[in-house]
C-alpha cells in the first residue's frame, strides 16, 4: 500500500539513500534537509534521477520549522536528523552535549508528538526514531551521542507501549544501525581534536586515540547502506512494525553478545 513518509535529515547518508528506495516503491516520499542549500541539493538529485520526492527545508530544532509538517497526512514520520559530538566526558563543554540532546532527542520527540496528532485520529502510523547500536554498546570518546541514543530508544520503546493502550494501529519502530561509510563517523569523531589541546587530560596520547579510532572504523565500517535501507523500508511497510531493526547482523549480534555477558 501505497503510503506518505517523511523523513528528516535526508540530504545524506541514511535518510537519502531510504528515501531514493521508498520513492522507487512507489511511496509519496517528503526528502527535508537541515539548510535551503542542502534541501535545493537533495531537490536537484531528486530531479535528475526522475524520482517523485518532495523536498523542503527542516531544521528540527525550530519550532517553526516543525509546524511545517502539520501540512501533511502522513503515514510514517522517520526522525533521522542527528547531530554528534565527541571527546571525553571528564571535560567536554556541556553546551556540546545539550545540543546532541537537543536535536538527538528533544526535538525528536517534539516532531513526533506534531505527527502523532494526525495519527491519532485517523488511528494509523507510525513513527520511527533512528537510534544506533551505540545506544545500547559505547565506545569511548563518544559518550555524548552514545547517550543521546541511549535516550531516544528508551523514549521509543516508552511511547510505543503508551500508545498501545489507546491504539493497536499506531506504532513506534526502531531503527539501530552499526557502523556504515557515510561520513558521519568521520565528523563526529573529528570534532573533539578541535578543543582536546594541551589543556585536554588526554593530549599526551591523542595520536594513540586517533590510530584507534582509524583502525576501528576502517575494519568495521561497511561501505553499502543496502542492508540497513533494507530494515528502514520493512519498518516503513510493515502491517505490525517491531520495536527493533538492525543492521548489518554481525555488529548487532555482536552488541547482543557483549550484554549477555554485562557490557
Amino acid at each position: 500500500m501505497k503510503k506518505t513518509i517523511l523523513i528528516t535529515g535526508a540530504s545524506s547518508g541514511f535518510g537519502k539513500d531510504t528515501a531514493i528506495a521508498l520513492a522507487k516503491r512507489g511511496h509519496s516520499v517528503i526528502a527535508t534537509a537541515h539548510t535551503e542549500s542542502l534541501a535545493q541539493k537533495l531537490a536537484d538529485l531528486v530531479k535528475d534521477k526522475k524520482l517523485n520526492i518532495e523536498t523542503f527545508k527542516l531544521d528540527i530544532t525550530l519550532e517553526k520549522d516543525r509546524q511545517k509538517i502539520l501540512q501533511y497526512d502522513l503515514d510514517v514520520l522517520i526522525n533521522n536528523a542527528a547531530t554528534g559530538q565527541s571527546g571525553s566526558l571528564a571535560e567536554i563543554p556541556l553546551d556540546k552535549i545539550k545540543a546532541d540532546f537537543e536535536t538527538n532527542v528533544f526535538s525528536s520527540i517534539a516532531l513526533s508528538q506534531l505527527a502523532l496528532q494526525k495519527m491519532i485520529v485517523k488511528d494509523g502510523g507510525t513513527i520511527i526514531f533512528v537510534s544506533s547500536l551505540a545506544g545500547r554498546v559505547t565506545m569511548p570518546f563518544l559518550g555524548s551521542y552514545a547517550m543521546t541514543k541511549f535516550a531516544l530508544s528508551a523514549g521509543a520503546e516508552a511511547m510505543r507501549t503508551e500508545l498501545y493502550k489507546i491504539s493497536k494501529n499506531i506504532h513506534v519502530s526502531l531503527i539501530e544501525p552499526g557502523a556504515y561509510h557515510t561520513g558521519f563517523n568521520q565528523k563526529n569523531i573529528a570534532k573533539k581534536y578541535t578543543w582536546m589541546d594541551r589543556k585536554s587530560y588526554f593530549y599526551k596520547i591523542i595520536d594513540k586515540i586517533k590510530k584507534e579510532e582509524e583502525r576501528y572504523f576502517k575494519l568495521t565500517e561497511l561501505k553499502s547502506t543496502r542492508s540497513i535501507v533494507r530494515k528502514f523500508v520493512q519498518a516503513c511497510e510493515a502491517t505490525k512494525p517491531k520495536l527493533r531493526y538492525t543492521a548489518p547482523w554481525w555488529q548487532a549480534l555482536g552488541v547482543r553478545v557483549l550484554r549477555v555477558f554485562g557490557k
